[in-house]
């Protein structure tokens, strides 16, 4: 009997992910993961992790299942917490999310696993995994989830062939509807629960409020720019290199408070981001205001109005080459080498056609059609088929 133990969260996946396991004859040890115990920064006023590992304790009990806690508060805080606070310093826009996998739940927690002689950690992420052999070596995909609507391969983009070989996603074949059914006929108390959102494993945290905690509140002017500023028809030389092309079309434009009007004030840069739309406070503008450019070294916010504006789309996206992760390391591209692929720049997005462009110090992808709000700090996950074969983080 293989042992496999289950990251409770006090969700209805895992705990459906759980009796799954148990009925396919593993061993199953239940763990609730404690990520967060510092009361100098306030999240919320509920305290979603106590009621949390109630619910996957009761879980627990009804499997009749061995069930513990473990606290992670600290290196959560080191390796998710502190990295957020210092991304929004310097004005890019992290995914907790994604950190979350890479460094606590698949690393951190698969340690503690591991230690307990398990032979897997199981989750409650609706994707799935499958094997192939290459070169005569086992080789691990990770593949989206069955239920189109609910898939979370992307939070798992940054994962390696290590820790997916200890990895399974007991309910990856099902849709979320099926989740419930499963879990309401199990009576399990989680069948009705409905999803967390915010912070892996944290709960409910207003980003804004809690980045004010540790950033420091800094008036600045909001600038909005005209669709038609000349910035946006600036033409490439013909005779200039594919890689130059990519360069450019991946480029940042470097906005000054000049080429626009100012429109309203705000109280920090770096609370901002790509795309966001809401919290700006501007009125008496015919259409709504998107944040087309942030930019924190002078607290300058940049909007243009309309999410059709020019300032918000770009072809390309720039990675950093020690920045590129391949699940499939057999996939790896050399220098001047390229791959067709589908890709996302955000979870939810639809897969978008795009090619891969690696080059000695960095990696380009190029996209079919222009993407709306590309956000540095942000991770672009690449797909052949149904399955994610690498990921970076947008530079």
């Amino acid at each position: 009997m293989k042992r496999v133990v289950v990251g409770l969260s006090g969700g209805v996946d895992s705990s459906v992910a759980a009796y799954l396991l148990q009925e396919q004859g593993y061993e199953v040890i239940g763990l609730f993961m404690k990520n967060w115990h510092d009361d100098s920064v306030t999240i919320s006023n509920e305290c979603p992790w106590l009621e949390d590992s109630n619910d996957a304790l009761l879980v627990a009990e009804k499997l009749g299942i061995p069930f513990q806690t473990v606290d992670l508060s600290e290196e959560y805080q080191e390796k998710i917490v502190d990295y957020m606070f210092s991304e929004y310093e310097k004005g890019r826009t992290p995914n907790p999310d994604v950190l979350c996998n890479r460094e606590i739940k698949f690393d951190v927690f698969m340690k503690i696993a591991l230690s307990l002689g398990a032979d897997y950690v199981a989750t409650g992420h609706y994707c799935r995994k499958s094997e192939i052999e290459v070169n005569g070596e086992t080789v691990y995909q990770l593949k989206s989830g069955t239920d189109t609507n609910k898939d979370q391969s992307y939070f798992l983009c940054q994962l390696s062939q290590e820790q997916l070989s200890k990895s399974l996603f007991p309910i990856g074949e099902l849709t979320k509807p099926e989740v419930r059914k499963i879990a309401a006929q199990m009576e399990l108390i989680t069948a009705e629960k409905k999803d967390s959102q915010g912070l892996c494993f944290i709960g409910k945290v207003r980003l804004p409020e809690f980045l004010q905690q540790k950033l420091q509140p800094k008036d600045g002017i909001i600038i909005q720019i005209d669709k038609n500023d000349a910035v946006y028809s600036s033409t490439l030389q013909e005779e200039i290199s594919l890689e130059e092309k990519l360069k450019a079309a991946a480029k940042k434009i470097s906005y000054t408070p000049e080429m626009g009007k100012v429109v309203g004030k705000h109280q920090g840069a770096h609370y901002f981001t790509t795309g966001q739309r809401k919290g700006l406070n501007v009125g008496g503008t015919t259409d709504p205001l998107f944040i087309i450019a942030t930019n924190v070294e002078t607290n300058t916010i940049y909007t243009g109005l309309t999410s059709q504006h020019p300032g918000l789309f770009k072809k390309a996206l720039r990675i950093e080459k020690e920045e590129v992760h391949w699940i499939r390391e057999d996939l790896v591209l050399g220098n001047g080498e390229k791959m067709e692929v589908m890709a996302r720049i955000r979870y939810r997005q639809p897969l978008q056609t795009a090619t891969l462009h690696q080059y000695e110090n960095e990696m380009y992808l190029y996209f079919d059609e222009p993407q709306s709000a590309i956000t540095e700090g942000q991770f672009a996950a690449w797909y052949l088929g149904d399955e994610l074969v690498g990921s970076g983080v947008i530079s």
